[in-house]
């Protein structure tokens, strides 16, 4: 029942992260700096420690108790993940869309799930997974299965999109819904792609790096609830609050250099612009963003995983952006054998999260 529970949160997280840019489409007349940023201060700044004060009680104080060397590692990894997101849309542009974004995911999910429990090996920590574990457990092989599984999934689905950009010519998107101008260079491409798949597999890094603040919450909240069972549902809210610190450095300082670059500063106040609906909207989509991560901390508590909840995470993320195209008619006017190519890319997904979740329900 907890891994069920678990799956069922990762995939509400998965769909608010899969969705959280359809608000940013309702912005009219500003840079995408602008919008980004401001949707940013929510997702980074404003609703963390709203969500960690409404959840973790004396949050503040498990912050302050927290020594410096971890507040700084997690702070720090959440810079490397902010600046692996920004540097998708480059590999994107080396590689294409569809094999960068291949790649880069791939990376993403394979590297956040299995380096902490490579960590943990050689400095073992007390419930911590470790990739022996992996390798020698029934239920560890059934997880490494679910992993390969989804990266499979990650390539069929490229491969159909190579297949949509020959068959049409489409508005190519990095993301963050920027226009990315496509100059394939393999070499290049692929050593930008595997910079920024590591450098985002920081988010997974950082909670670790943050664990001890999370366990805190864990701790107190079982003080106060003996009769309580399982792990405290909310206890990586107080994590995210310096992880997504380190987001906001990185982004906040390339979106004030593009908005001194474009001289974009004035549309914040452009009176030509919806504005009151301009900041609703990115606060709208900045929000949602913030809940993927919120609902990943509670399936990571009922699933008592790292590595099995960022492959769940990872492939409901994609899974949910997938199933959006065909939502939105990304692939109208494509062939039959590729619309096919792209439904077997994502049910090979959905097997995936079936094994991984299998995989803990049997540990």
């Amino acid at each position: 029942m907890q891994a069920i529970l678990g799956v069922i949160f990762h995939f509400i997280g998965g769909f608010a992260s899969g969705s959280f840019y359809i608000p940013y489409k309702k912005v009219k007349g500003w840079a995408w700096e602008s919008y980004w940023i401001v949707g940013g201060i929510f997702s980074w700044l404003i609703v963390p420690p709203l969500a960690a004060f409404l959840t973790v009680p004396n949050f503040t104080d498990i912050i302050a108790g927290t020594s410096g060397s971890i507040l700084l590692l997690t702070y720090f990894f959440g810079v490397l993940w902010g600046i692996g997101g920004l540097t998708y849309g480059l590999g994107v542009r080396y590689l294409g869309v569809s094999l960068g974004s291949s790649i880069i995911l791939g990376l993403c999910m394979v590297l956040g799930s299995i380096l902490p429990s490579i960590y943990f090996d050689f400095f073992p920590q007390a419930g911590k997974d470790t990739f022996t574990m992996f390798i020698t457990t029934d239920w560890g092989r059934m997880v490494l299965l679910g992993l390969l599984v989804c990266v499979l999934g990650i390539i069929i689905c490229g491969k159909a999109g190579t297949m949509k950009e020959k068959e049409i010519k489409a508005d190519v998107t990095d993301p963050h819904g920027m226009e990315v101008k496509t100059e394939f260079k393999f070499g290049l491409g692929l050593f930008v792609g595997i910079v920024s798949g590591v450098l985002s597999a920081c988010f997974n890094f950082g909670i670790e790096a943050g664990k001890p603040m999370a366990d805190a919450a864990n701790a107190i909240w079982k003080a106060t609830n003996p009769s309580e069972n399982g792990n405290f549902l909310f206890q990586n809210n107080v994590t995210y609050i310096i992880v997504l610190w380190g987001g906001l450095t990185t982004n906040f300082i390339w979106c004030m250099v593009l908005n001194a670059r474009n001289k974009t500063f004035g549309d914040y106040t452009k009176a030509s612009t919806p504005l009151l609906k301009n900041y609703i909207f990115s606060a709208l989509a900045g929000t949602t963003w913030f809940l993927q991560f919120f609902f990943y901390g509670m399936g990571e508590s009922k699933m008592g995983n790292g590595a099995s909840s960022w492959i769940l995470h990872m492939a409901f993320i994609i899974l949910i952006a997938n199933v959006w195209g065909l939502v939105l008619k990304e692939w109208k006017g494509v062939s039959k054998k590729t619309l096919t190519t792209v439904l077997v890319g994502i049910l090979t997904i959905i097997a995936s999260v079936l094994i991984v979740g299998y995989g803990n329900s049997i540990k």
